[in-house]
C-alpha cells in the first residue's frame, strides 16, 4: 500500500518557549519544473522556464489523498505560513490558523503553502537568474497574472500526487488565487474560502497600487529595474509600503493605536517623525525593504490589477460543485464588503453552494490576519462539513 506523504517539516526541535499548539520547527522546500523546452506558458503569450516554487507542507496526506488544503498568501507573503524557521522567533504569517487543533487542523488536514511566481521568497521572480544571461531578470521578467500563479501551483499539486484539493483558502491576493483556482480548475477544488477579496480591482484599488509603483520607479536607484548590483530603490519601496499600510488599517484602528500621540512628547518643528503614526510608517517601510524585492512589488501589484473574474467569468456556464465560504470585514475599506457580496451574488446566480459572513472588526483589511475568533469558528465548521462529506462519499452538499 502506498505510504503516507508526510510533511518534511517534522523535527525533534521545539518552537520558542511560550508558543502552544505549534507545529514546531519547519523547513521550506523547493520544486523546479518547466525545464526548457517545456517552459510555462503565460497569459501574456510569453514563456517562463525553468520555474522554481518554494513551498511548505504541514500535517500528513491521507492514503486517499483527499485531505489536502492549499493556503494562498497575500501580496507580500511567502510559503512560510505556519510554524517556526530554525533560529527565528516570529512564526509563519497564518500560524494562529494552521496547526494542531486550529481551524486548518494539521491533525486532520495536509496543508500546503507556496510562494507565488513573480515573488522573491524562493520562487522564480524578477530577482532570479535568467538562464539566458546568467544575470537577474530585472525588468526583463515576463508579466504574470493571478492565473499564471495558479497554473504554476497546479504543477506543484500534480507533483505532490493530489488529484483534488479539499479546499483552497486565502485572504486579499490569496483570495483572488482561491477564486482563480475554481475558475481554472473547478473539478480539482472541493471547497474555497476567499477572505477579504474581490472579483476585480476597483479604480481606487488600482490607483493605490499605481502610486506605490510610481514611488518605486521614481527612485533613481531603481535604474529601470537593473539595480541588483547597486542596491535596490529603498526609498521608493519604503514609501510604497507606507501607502499600503495606511490602506490595511481603518480610521478607528489608527485612532486606537496612535491617535495624535507625539513620539517625544512635544513638537519638533522639523520634518522628523513628530507623531507616533509617522514613526510607525517609517519603521514599517524600513523593515520591508530588508525582506522584499522592489521589482516583485511592481509585478505582483500589476498582476492583482489585471485580475478580473467579474461578469460571470468565475463560473462561466459550467456545472460547479465547489462549496464556498466567503468572508469579509465591516471596517475593511480597501476590500469593502460589497465586493465580497458580489462574489456571493455571482455564485448564487449559478446555483453554487455559497455561505457569506461579514464579521465585525475595527482592524480594517488587516482583520483577515488578526481577527481570529470569528474566522476560527466559521472555517472550522465549514471544513469539517466538507471533509466529512468527502469521506462519506457525498460530494454534493446542496
Amino acid at each position: 500500500m502506498e505510504a503516507l506523504l508526510k510533511t518534511e517539516t517534522e523535527s525533534t526541535e521545539t518552537a520558542p518557549e511560550g508558543c502552544t499548539r505549534s507545529l514546531g520547527i519547519v523547513e521550506t522546500q523547493y520544486y523546479t519544473f518547466a525545464e526548457p523546452p517545456e517552459a510555462l506558458k503565460l497569459e501574456s503569450g510569453e514563456t517562463l522556464g525553468p520555474v522554481t516554487l518554494a513551498y511548505e507542507t504541514y500535517g500528513t496526506l491521507s492514503r486517499e489523498r483527499s485531505n489536502a488544503i492549499l493556503v494562498l498568501h497575500a501580496l507580500s507573503g511567502d510559503a512560510h505560513a505556519a510554524g517556526f524557521h530554525r533560529g527565528e522567533e516570529a512564526p509563519g504569517w497564518w500560524d494562529a490558523m494552521i496547526g494542531p487543533g486550529k481551524p486548518f487542523d494539521t491533525d486532520r488536514y495536509f496543508v500546503i503553502c507556496s510562494n507565488v511566481i513573480g515573488g522573491c521568497m524562493g520562487s522564480t521572480g524578477p530577482s532570479s537568474l535568467d538562464p539566458r544571461t546568467g544575470k537577474p531578470y530585472g525588468a526583463e521578467f515576463p508579466f504574470i497574472t493571478i492565473a499564471d500563479m495558479v497554473h504554476a501551483q497546479r504543477h506543484l499539486i500534480d507533483f505532490l500526487g493530489i488529484e483534488r484539493l479539499l479546499c483552497v483558502a486565502g485572504g486579499s491576493m490569496g483570495g483572488m488565487q482561491a477564486l482563480q483556482w475554481v475558475a481554472s480548475y473547478p473539478e480539482r477544488v472541493r471547497s474555497a474560502i476567499p477572505v477579504a477579496t474581490a472579483l476585480k480591482h476597483s479604480p481606487q484599488q488600482i490607483a493605490f497600487n499605481e502610486v506605490g509603483r510610481q514611488s518605486i520607479m521614481a527612485d533613481p536607484a531603481w535604474r529601470e529595474g537593473n539595480y541588483y548590483e547597486t542596491g535596490q530603490p529603498e526609498r521608493g519601496l519604503s514609501v510604497a509600503r507606507m501607502i499600503g499600510h495606511i490602506t490595511f488599517m481603518s480610521d478607528r484602528s489608527m485612532e486606537a493605536k496612535f491617535s495624535r500621540k507625539l513620539k517625544k512628547g512635544k513638537l519638533n518643528f522639523n520634518f522628523d517623525a513628530d507623531f507616533e503614526v509617522e514613526g510607525y510608517l517609517r519603521y514599517r517601510g524600513a523593515n520591508f525593504v530588508k525582506r522584499f524585492d522592489a521589482n516583485s512589488y511592481l509585478y505582483i501589484t500589476k498582476a492583482m490589477d489585471y485580475f478580473d473574474l467579474s461578469g460571470g467569468k468565475l463560473i462561466n456556464g459550467r456545472a460547479v460543485d465547489t462549496r464556498f465560504l466567503v468572508i469579509s470585514f465591516q471596517s475593511d475599506w480597501l476590500y469593502p464588503a460589497y465586493q465580497s457580496q458580489e462574489i456571493v451574488r455571482q455564485l448564487k446566480l449559478k446555483q453554487v453552494d455559497a455561505t457569506y459572513c461579514e464579521l465585525k472588526s475595527t482592524y480594517g483589511h488587516d482583520a483577515f490576519l488578526v481577527e481570529l475568533e470569528g474566522q476560527t469558528t466559521l472555517i472550522h465548521h465549514f471544513l469539517e462539513k466538507t471533509y466529512l462529506g468527502e469521506r462519506n462519499g457525498n460530494g454534493n452538499h446542496r
